[in-house]
């Protein structure tokens, strides 16, 4: 027994004694952020300011895709027309599984059959990435295949690739700016070689996971081009579902989604919608555009977080560069925006890691959770959410995590 891991299993039961109760499992908005949009909740007051900007009456039945004011709001967050988009409750994430479900059950293409009726589908998955993406498909039997995802976003040589050859691919998942957990934007190649694919099945489709469309952590913030306007110039325009949400703008539990989708896809979209609802929360639509009644305000809004958020994921990097100073096989990502840091560890020793952190009161996601069915081929992922604690408790919780992974390391007789 070397005489390191004596030092690090010593310091691992003095943090053991202190009974620790951190969590940094989940990307969430801290106690402080959502304060700053308190101004929502006294934003309608009375009755005679519950109506849109078109008279309509936001407490009674109808507007199925949104008031105007929403639409037009989302749209300026998205880069497209009001036209494109439909408003949704405050989960973007049931947008995305209700359009999965669509898909199942009836054809998203003219002389195509629901993905339920084939005997086999697929969806390319870049990785690492989103987990309930993956839950999604799980859920409803799709296959998942592993894409590598680069600094420039996901390996495009493959994907072209297989949706050329492969017929039972279906859909791929993309999120496009400060993609979770790795942080990394689309280049302006990779977006324009996702506009321009020409796949085998007629019934492909692009889930185009736009969850950080605002969220910069710098002044000079990443920039990718908009979808929709690239793939007008293929005719893939179709091929397309957008998707965000106000919920790390405003409040998790009681934000704004949307879809935004070809005028065709829209179309579509709210035949559906209309056996399945009479309408969202517009009360709540009107409460937020009366907060934000430009895309300006939202910015400036952003930038209230920002200044909350990016100093916990400096006190992560302070932390990390002290306690993995001379351990080989560390690094982790600085992204530009987001919500995430990801922790590659040598392999081997990423759910050892999270096993020596649960023990002592630090509660982190799962290894595995970045990829498909929960399973890291090389155990050496660990995504770091550094937004809900506070900033005290960010530096404690990176400091712990450090020292846990280093044992983990020294047990695999890696350091």
């Amino acid at each position: 027994m070397s005489e390191l891991y004596k030092q690090l299993k010593k310091r691992y039961e003095d943090y053991r004694s202190l009974g620790l109760k951190l969590d940094m499992s989940r990307g969430k908005p801290s106690t402080e952020q959502v304060a700053t949009v308190e101004r929502l909740l006294t934003a309608v007051t009375c009755n005679a300011e519950c109506f849109s900007e078109t008279g309509s009456d936001c407490r009674n039945y109808g507007g199925l895709d949104g008031i105007n004011e929403m639409k037009r709001l989302l749209g300026e967050m998205l880069g497209v027309g009001s036209d494109h988009i439909i408003v949704g409750g405050n989960s973007s994430l049931n947008l995305m599984y209700d359009t999965v479900a669509r898909a199942m059950l009836h054809p998203t293409e003219d002389g195509c059959k629901p993905w339920s009726k084939y005997d086999k589908i697929s969806f390319l998955c870049p990785v690492p990435g989103y987990d309930r993406h993956f839950a999604i498909c799980e859920y409803f039997g799709i296959n998942m295949i592993n894409i590598p995802l680069y600094e420039t976003g996901p390996d495009m040589d493959m994907i072209e690739s297989l949706v050329a050859s492969d017929e039972t691919i279906k859909g791929i998942w993309c999120v496009p700016k400060y993609s979770n957990p790795m942080g990394v934007s689309y280049s302006d190649e990779t977006v324009r070689r996702i506009a321009a694919l020409r796949p085998r099945a007629k019934d492909f489709r692009v889930f185009w996971d736009n969850a950080y469309v605002l969220h910069d952590l710098t002044d000079t913030p990443d920039e990718v081009l908009e979808i929709f306007s690239e793939a007008r110039k293929y005719g893939n325009e179709d091929m397309f579902f957008e998707f965000a949400s106000t919920s790390k703008i405003t409040y998790p539990g009681s934000g704004i989604s949307c879809i935004a989708a070809s005028p065709r896809n829209i179309e579509r979209i709210l035949a559906a919608m209309k056996i399945q609802t009479i309408g969202h929360d517009k009360m709540n639509q009107l409460r937020h555009s009366k907060v934000f009644r430009c895309y300006d305000d939202i910015v400036s809004q952003m930038r209230v977080h920002m200044n909350i958020i990016r100093p916990k994921f400096q006190a992560v990097y302070d932390a990390f560069e002290h306690e993995f100073a001379g351990t080989h096989g560390v690094h982790w990502t600085k992204p530009n925006g987001g919500y995430f840091i990801t922790l590659v560890l040598p392999n081997g020793t990423a759910k050892r890691t999270v096993e020596l952190c649960r023990d002592i009161g630090l509660i982190i996601t799962p290894a595995g959770a970045m990829f498909p069915y929960g399973v890291d081929p090389n155990d050496n992922m660990l995504r770091i959410a550094p937004t809900y604690p506070s900033l005290s408790e960010i530096a404690r919780a990176a400091e712990v995590l450090a020292c846990c992974a280093r044992l983990a390391i020294a047990e695999n007789g890696a350091e």
